[in-house]
């Protein structure tokens, strides 16, 4: 009897090591909600900034993107090292050279998106504009979401239309669909 029951405990023992082996574990949703809190209420994150994160299950966390302050991307780091669970954070986020013309560049274009006869305009009373404005030596991308196909075609069209920008990569996703 003792014997049946040990090789029964044996077995689910190899079983959940194999899951988290296998990377069936599961992510904490708990984990997934606060690092998105943290980076968000980042003191100087803003419109010219974008991050994104991967949670694994074994509590690590890699995080991307691109961010015009380097205090942007230490304080990214430290605020998530703090979150309870999170076991190691890889930090691949990249700081923006500094460039005169492109902080003229993000003006014009900040201006050309959010202006005030922009249709685009209901975007920027956020407390995070959901479409960011990355530019790194003339080139400009456009990344967040947006409510419709639509409004990131316009977007798009918009920022072509800024003088001095070699080019424009618009990757801003729609609300609700997968992405591309």
């Amino acid at each position: 009897m003792y014997a049946a029951i040990l090789k029964k405990l044996l077995f689910a023992f190899a079983l959940v090591v194999l899951c988290q082996t296998a990377g069936l574990a599961q992510i904490n949703p708990r984990i997934v909600r606060e690092v998105r809190h943290e980076l968000v209420t980042l003191p100087y994150y803003g419109v010219f900034d974008w991050l994104e994160y991967e949670v694994q299950p074994n509590g690590t966390v890699t995080l991307r993107g691109q961010v015009v302050r380097p205090s942007t991307k230490s304080d990214a780091e430290g605020r998530v090292k703090e979150i309870e669970g999170v076991t190691n954070v890889i930090n691949q986020i990249e700081t923006l050279p500094l460039s005169p013309n492109d902080d003229r560049l993000r003006r014009a274009l900040y201006r050309q998106i959010y202006g005030f006869n922009s249709p685009l305009f209901r975007y920027a009373h956020q407390a995070v504009p959901s479409i960011h404005l990355i530019v790194e030596r003339g080139r400009a991308t456009l990344k967040g979401v947006v409510s419709n196909r639509g409004d990131a075609t316009q977007a798009y069209i918009r920022a072509r239309s800024v003088p001095g920008l070699f080019s424009v990569k618009n990757e801003l996703r729609v609300e609700g669909e997968e992405p591309r």
